[in-house]
């Protein structure tokens, strides 16, 4: 299929997953990539790349505007959590101006998703499985219930940053000391017992469920083992349609003596995007196709494989960040002029 798609985050391993799953299914899809970081290795990928301001910046919802102006891209996808928020409150401004499409959750999934305490007030509420959780000052009786050990991490986070595992009074009241707005879970189940799950939703209606048992490092997943069908799948396409996602919805839980328990939910595609890819299911290209091109999306068909990550480098030219650096749509002169990143020999 042809189709221009808009990435943001292209420094970011959300950002660089989306496009390596763009890349996957062969030409067709025109990648332009953007960044506040000329360095972004995902620049460097894309056919055409620009230089945007950091989300929190005043000028990014001006900038973002001047971009899809120009390029108007058939659809965006959004590489990075701390501009989910941004993109989700003016979805329906930007499509209608610019005739694109936004992947992205509904500002109240965006909220839920991205402060743990939110995230176990929904699950609670809905009767979903859930480790139990409680805010400093009731954490005495949370230690009542579950006992040591218990989890500290920040209530807005991610990639295990601030995440600390205790097991007695005095490492529980240093973390608590150490990690501003914390929340405290009990521990559940092992680390053997990890799940991460992709759920395909539009407006949430789930097409698709692909889960994966995983080993995390510095926060990330490097190794995942497919798990071609799973028992949970339904229960979590239920907890997906829910939270009326719309695009892929993350779910990383532990399955304690059979039971699912969620403790995170990222409203947007993950770092194991490309995994499932890998592995048979490209949610990237098959939600474009449906949204774009109205292409049923196909049920899952898997191979049982293992996943291993690894670096890998790529080497670039001073000139290449020079030119990126002025590719900015900060100022319009140099908007007009965006960075084309050049072709390799064996790609003429």
């Amino acid at each position: 299929m042809k189709a221009k798609v808009l990435v943001t985050g292209a420094g970011a391993l959300l950002g660089q997953g989306v496009i390596k799953s763009l890349r996957l299914p062969g030409p067709g899809y025109h990648v332009v990539a953007v960044d506040p970081d000329p360095r972004a290795v995902g620049l460097y990928w894309a056919d055409t790349s620009y230089l945007i301001p950091s989300a929190s910046a005043p000028d990014y919802l001006e900038s973002m505007h001047r971009l899809l102006g120009r390029e108007r891209p058939d659809a965006v996808l959004v590489g990075t959590d701390v501009e989910l928020g941004v993109f989700a409150m003016h979805r329906r401004e930007l499509e209608a101006r610019y005739g694109t499409q936004i992947v992205v959750c509904p500002p109240e999934a965006v909220e839920v998703a991205n402060d743990k305490w939110l995230t176990f007030q929904f699950l609670k509420a809905h009767g979903f499985p859930h480790p139990r959780t409680a805010l400093p000052e009731d954490v005495g009786a949370l230690l009542d219930q579950c006992g040591f050990p218990l989890i500290v991490k920040p209530r807005v986070g991610g990639r295990s940053i601030g995440v600390h595992r205790v097991s007695s009074e005095h490492e529980l009241n240093a973390a608590l000391r150490a990690v501003d707005q914390a929340v405290v879970q009990e521990c559940v189940a092992s680390d053997a017992d990890e799940f991460t799950s992709g759920v395909l939703t539009t407006e949430g209606r789930v097409h698709a469920v692909v889960t994966m048992r995983r080993d995390l490092k510095d926060g990330n997943t490097y190794r995942a083992y497919v798990e071609p069908e799973t028992p949970f799948d339904g229960f979590l396409a239920t907890v997906a349609s829910a939270l009326r996602g719309h695009g892929s919805v993350n779910f990383q839980f532990r399955v304690d003596k059979g039971v699912p328990k969620i403790f995170e939910i990222n409203a947007r595609f993950s770092g194991t995007t490309p995994l499932r890819a890998y592995s048979g299911f490209n949610e990237v290209d098959y939600l474009l196709r449906y949204l774009l091109a109205g292409e049923p999306i196909p049920s899952p068909s898997l191979r049982r494989v293992t996943v291993l990550r690894y670096w890998d480098e790529i080497v670039v030219e001073p000139e290449q960040v020079g030119a990126m650096s002025k590719a900015t749509p900060r100022h319009a002169p140099a908007f007009e002029r965006p960075f084309v990143a050049p072709r390799r020999e064996d790609d003429r």
